[in-house]
């Protein structure tokens, strides 16, 4: 027996209620409460806190982008803030609220601004996350100038492959090295732009860039998904969770499209591997630390969401990966969540009061997934 799930179904979903909200989400402070020895879930009530909070306590009105941290520091991360704009995207579909889409549109503006007055960037994978976000803004929004962005950096992006090493693509325009994050979204994102203008040649950058992945950073035993090589050879001890995460997007896209069941297998053995000892420790994803390690449990949780939606899963698949991201989202509210302003933790079985905007965001994405997952009636 096989459950699918289909995607017009869940954009039916995804677009009831919601759709008449007029105003950004507001915090109404839910809580765990004191002496409480049960709790019941209002995901939708925990992700108007945890939107909120996002705002409250890390972005910039001036500059229109997002605070390195809650304390104050206002440095500009380009790539933190191409997942702030998809957590504003996942916000949007979540309310419809007009407010949320302006927050959008400023996002976007500011981003080029602290950029130097362009969306280009030294890192391939930086602009691939923008990519992926302004994509999920234009699928949402229908806002042609968000398809104009993806568009525009795509084309930047695919001058980083080269036949060294087999192919893909650098990391940066230094052209040392190759890695996980810099191909296997580029595989997401010429999967969806084929989706988005059936233009062949995306396709075949989708397939090319997907099969190198496969073939130089994938252990083709366990589905572990490694970091990336250089001169030296694979380097097979960094073990994150986005690139796990990003390799079962890609996988996912390629499945849509052309229907081979080699792409969802791929996808069903690295999330079978993301949930084992190398990035869980009972059960919960790993603490990945601050900086740039505190957005990767986010990634893994973005895309394990896309597999549970999009991967016409086998009904016993489809509760393993759901059941995780739903013990995953209680832990994380009610063991590591500060209040009253709504503050994640690194580690998400352990408060703290201060936090990177990196951080901040995975919590984030991980609230909007159990929202998501409740919206669709996959978890009470």
């Amino acid at each position: 027996m096989r459950r699918t799930f289909l995607l017009f179904s869940i954009a039916a979903a995804l677009t009831t209620s919601f759709s008449a909200c007029l105003k950004e989400p507001v915090d109404d402070g839910p809580g765990p409460g004191a002496g409480k020895t049960t709790y019941t879930y209002n995901w939708p009530a925990i992700a108007d806190s945890s939107y909120s909070s996002l705002i409250s306590g890390f972005y910039n009105q001036g500059g229109k982008y997002f605070n390195e941290n809650n304390t104050g520091k206002q440095d500009f991360h380009y790539w933190r803030n191409a997942h702030a704009l998809d957590v504003l995207t996942d916000a949007y579909l979540r309310t419809g609220a007009a407010a949320v889409k302006t927050r959008m549109d400023d996002l976007l503006e500011g981003m080029k601004a602290k950029n130097g007055n362009t969306y280009i960037n030294h890192y391939y994978d930086d602009m691939e996350w923008m990519v992926l976000a302004c994509l999920r803004a234009y699928e949402a929004t229908s806002d042609d100038k968000y398809k104009a962005t993806a568009e525009l950096i795509w084309s930047d992006i695919k001058g980083g492959w080269d036949d060294t090493w087999g192919g893909g693509i650098y990391w940066n325009k230094d052209r040392r090295n190759k890695n996980t994050p810099a191909n296997a979204p580029a595989a997401i994102i010429a999967a969806r732009m084929y989706q988005l203008n059936r233009n062949a040649e995306d396709l075949e950058w989708a397939k090319k860039i997907y099969q190198w992945q496969k073939n130089y950073l994938v252990d083709p035993v366990s589905g572990l998904v490694w970091d990336g090589l250089d001169d030296t050879g694979t380097n097979k001890d960094w073990k994150f969770t986005y690139n796990q995460g990003v390799f079962i997007g890609a996988g996912v896209e390629l499945y849509k499209i052309t229907g081979q069941q080699v792409y969802l297998s791929d996808a069903v053995k690295a999330a079978n591997n993301s949930l084992g000892g190398d990035f869980t420790s009972g059960n919960i994803f790993k603490d990945e630390g601050g900086g740039d390690g505190g957005l990767f449990k986010g990634i893994l949780v973005r895309y394990l969401m896309l597999l549970i939606t999009d991967g016409n899963l086998s009904s016993t698949d489809a509760a393993k990966y759901i059941n995780s991201l739903e013990l995953n989202a209680q832990t994380m509210w009610l063991q590591g969540t500060s209040r009253p302003q709504i503050i994640f933790s690194s580690s998400w079985t352990k408060v703290g009061t201060s936090t990177d905007l990196s951080i901040q965001l995975s919590g984030a994405m991980l609230i909007e997934a159990a929202a998501k997952l409740k919206r669709l009636e996959l978890i009470d």
